[in-house]
């Protein structure tokens, strides 16, 4: 972030670890080099028998450019990791523990990780606020023993701790139902490109320096999941609420994450907070807690916004999303895709269809309708633009540092 002279203007990057801005390295908004390396990716992963061209394909084209653009559009690189995340998922039965983790367990397991308020922001990215003041070491102890029962039909590896694998069942939960929702509401720039990021609030005040160092094993496992098996699905980190010793532990705490997820993290004094939130989101979707006018608190369910509630047609008596883990597939040939409520009650699999949604944009054809596992990821609104906002005359600072009287808005892309 900069100081512009004359001015008090902070300035937002886009997201660190990309170049480029929203909606730049996604479908219909590739350049000659990364068109290219999408074609070269689908010929490699092809021919290592892990893609399967056809009426659909094994994995869309979203998918397969965010390895590309995690691995900066290195096809080798990219199959690396797509590769073992492929074997990843095979080995622990990711699609198996999704269709039929219990209900409760996947509910239980939402109190321990960011949660989605049911609003976008002005990108149309989905916003989720994690709030850590109630992970005391009891509650996170508590968690973890509940975890090593049986909460699904799902073989794993033997090597993979069951906590993560319920993690596994949120990041499905947000790649499969939640982003490709938010990617059919309209009223959003470049409504033709697919959401598949997040925007992250988390909540940081009434923790205790004791509090952060007992839910480092939690924070960095969350981390190395996402950054391994769910690559490019997360735009911004805003940290609020941050106590006075935290410019102090900074320095540590920024050593549980990997050097992307650190760039797209931003620390915000409380009177900054405000007015670079209203930069990225509309009043109506802050929540109250934060300045904003939304009602609603951590553990509430989502707030469903007006355009989600416009284009979904309930079925089966519902008239909103039910508890538990959802996807969405596609129907008559694309055209519509149907919301598909899963999990397991009592021992009993459920299988119902909630809702269904007609197309804004259909694919034009049958071997592009595959709403994927895991979807691609979008960036910022204006290609390639920073987004200037102007909450304080204060000097911000750069690139992992960290100001010892008080915390400003900060990026800390580098210095790692």
């Amino acid at each position: 972030m900069t100081k512009h002279s004359g001015s008090s203007m902070h300035r937002v990057p886009s997201t660190g670890a990309v170049e480029h801005g929203y909606p730049s390295g996604h479908l219909g908004h590739l350049t000659e080099h990364e068109e290219q390396a999408l074609v070269d990716f689908k010929t490699l992963v092809e021919e290592k028998g892990l893609y399967k061209p056809g009426n659909p394909p094994s994995h869309d084209d979203p998918t397969l450019l965010r390895y590309l653009r995690a691995r900066k559009w290195v096809p080798e690189d990219a199959y690396t990791q797509f590769s073992e995340t492929e074997k990843f998922r095979s080995a622990n039965q990711i699609d198996v523990l999704y269709d039929t983790i219990d209900i409760d367990s996947f509910e239980e397991s939402r109190k321990l990780y960011p949660r989605f308020t049911g609003r976008r922001d002005k990108r149309g990215i989905p916003i989720y606020v994690f709030q850590i003041r109630h992970l005391d070491s009891h509650a996170v102890a508590k968690y973890e023993k509940s975890t090593e029962t049986t909460y699904s039909r799902a073989k794993t590896d033997g090597k993979t701790p069951p906590k993560l694998l319920r993690l596994f069942a949120l990041y499905e939960n947000l790649t499969r139902f939640v982003q490709p929702l938010s990617s059919e509401c309209t009223d959003r720039p470049h409504p033709d490109t697919p959401i598949t990021l997040s925007t992250n609030i988390v909540d940081i005040s009434h923790v205790s320096l004791r509090m952060f160092w007992n839910l480092k094993a939690h924070m960095q496992a969350a981390s190395q999941l996402a950054t391994a098996h769910y690559p490019e699905t997360l735009d911004r980190i805003f940290i609020i609420g941050a106590p006075m010793f935290f410019s102090t532990v900074w320095g540590w705490i920024k050593r549980w994450f990997d050097p992307v997820t650190v760039s797209k993290i931003f620390i915000l004094q409380e009177h900054d907070v405000l007015p670079v939130l209203t930069t990225f989101m509309h009043m109506k979707d802050i929540p109250k807690n934060y300045g904003g006018e939304l009602e609603w608190d951590f553990f509430d369910e989502p707030a469903w916004d007006d355009e989600i509630k416009r284009i979904c047609q309930w079925e089966n008596g519902y008239t909103t999303f039910p508890p538990g883990p959802l996807y969405w597939r596609p129907i008559d040939d694309g055209k519509r895709l149907e919301c598909v409520a899963v999990g397991s009650k009592d021992g009993k699999d459920r299988n119902e269809r909630v809702c269904t949604i007609t197309r804004a944009h259909p694919p034009k054809s049958t071997a592009d309708t595959l709403v994927s596992t895991t979807v691609s990821q979008t960036d910022e609104a204006t290609e390639g633009e920073e987004t200037s906002v102007t909450p304080s005359a204060e000097k911000p600072i750069l690139n992992g540092e960290v100001p010892t009287e008080r915390i400003a808005a900060l990026s800390v892309a580098e210095g790692n």
